[in-house]
């Protein structure tokens, strides 16, 4: 008899144990809500840690925690500009005599002296 069940079948495909008896593990459901008004649910083991927050199953959006604390606001840098990594590499006198000899061959082209 037991020939008979696994011929034809694919070995790992399908399981022929019963679940009779087995208890699933604890859990925790979080409720989760984003910012358009979807609410769902989340189930947790018991013993894992809650985030805070949790991308939307219908927009993707991030929702947060329902009655949860709020999340920590990222530190952010202010994006570097040009001038912010000119000013790592070359000082204000620098600048000063570039500008000075770039004027200077300016001036050469054009055929006037320089001052």
């Amino acid at each position: 008899m037991a020939d008979r069940t696994l011929r034809g079948s694919r070995l790992g495909a399908v399981s022929y144990e019963t679940e009779y008896g087995a208890e699933p593990a604890p859990r925790n459901i979080a409720a989760y809500r984003c910012d358009r008004g979807h609410e769902f649910s989340v189930p947790f083991a018991e013993e894992a840690e809650i985030p805070t927050t949790w991308e939307c199953r219908l927009d993707g959006t991030t929702a947060q925690l329902v009655d949860g604390p709020a999340p920590e606001a990222k530190k952010t840098k202010a994006p570097r500009t040009h001038w912010d990594m000119l000013m790592e590499r070359r000082t204000i006198a620098d600048l000063e005599e570039v500008l000075a000899e770039r004027l200077d061959v300016l001036r050469a082209r054009r055929g006037q002296k320089s001052a």
